[in-house]
């Protein structure tokens, strides 16, 4: 599902007392990274952030869930960004707070894709 662009916008400027973030869009979400690091994401209307052994647990208390998508046989989990607590939208300083946990999370854990091997 694509990024609702008016969201993102939204979004963004809840961000904003982070510093300059670059975003843009990806597989049809959008990005939120400090530097190079991504520590967001927006899919249609879903803000997803970056987790961590660390983290995960806050977002499991809220009863949040991980970003998923379908394949054409299963649906896959992708257990290192789960959906922000709703509630943090109507919080900016707490959003900002759990945002720079995520950035955290994403600094801690690097990808762990090298270089691609050529066949």
């Amino acid at each position: 599902m694509p990024a609702n662009s008016q969201f993102v916008a939204f979004v963004a400027e809840l961000l904003a007392p982070m510093g300059p973030l670059a975003a843009g869009r990806f597989f049809g979400g959008h990005a939120f990274k400090s530097g190079d690091v991504q520590f967001a994401m927006i899919m249609g209307s879903t803000l997803y952030l970056r987790v961590d052994d660390e983290t995960r647990p806050a977002f499991e208390e809220k009863g949040v869930k991980p970003f998923s998508y379908g394949k054409k046989e299963r649906r896959v989990s992708v257990k290192t960004y789960y959906a922000a607590p709703e509630e943090l939208l109507d919080e900016p300083d707490e959003l900002v707070l759990w945002a720079r946990r995520a950035l955290d999370a994403a600094i801690r854990s690097p990808t762990k894709l090298g270089p691609r091997k050529r066949k």
